[in-house]
């Protein structure tokens, strides 16, 4: 396709500094920055044959690494892929207001639990009625915490 190569996430967090991180959110962002870099050591595979010497740096191995997951996350797309029924699918987005951001990240391991459950009831309930759908449905869902500019938006798209 040619053209100007996209940045990657280890090109952007090299000249970011985020403030207010946990240390697990510290880790990984220290850990990308440095993925596949000499700060992490290197190994060399030579050639048995003709002796050439090929040098590979380290990788990050953290499991939030785009790089160091991408195989791994190609896999488990494909499985889940695979398991698709051939119904229509819904992308829905709960979010929370920005404005209760700080409260949020204080209490995480609690309000993302009520996210998720406040979410899940919701879209069951909305379900069940016959006006909607008349249905019992399925749900797949993750929880996000970042948002696209890369600060703090906590948000559940199911």
């Amino acid at each position: 396709m040619g053209g100007i190569p996209l940045p990657e996430l280890q090109d952007i967090f090299k000249h970011v500094r985020l403030k207010r991180l946990s240390p697990a959110q510290a880790k990984a962002f220290h850990m990308i920055r440095l993925c596949r870099t000499s700060a992490l050591g290197s190994h060399a595979q030579v050639c048995t044959e003709c002796g050439v010497k090929e040098v590979s740096f380290n990788s990050c191995r953290n499991r939030n690494c785009p790089k160091c997951q991408h195989s791994v996350q190609q896999e488990w797309v494909e499985a889940q892929m695979s398991k698709l029924l051939p119904v229509g699918y819904f992308h829905v987005v709960f979010t929370i207001p920005q404005e209760l951001n700080t409260l949020v990240f204080h209490n995480q391991e609690l309000l993302y639990a009520l996210l998720i459950r406040s979410a899940g009831h919701t879209l069951m309930e909305l379900a069940r009625d016959p006006e909607h759908l008349g249905a019992t449905i399925g749900v797949t869902s993750v929880l996000h915490t970042w948002g696209q500019n890369l600060c703090f938006h906590p948000h559940y798209p199911d």
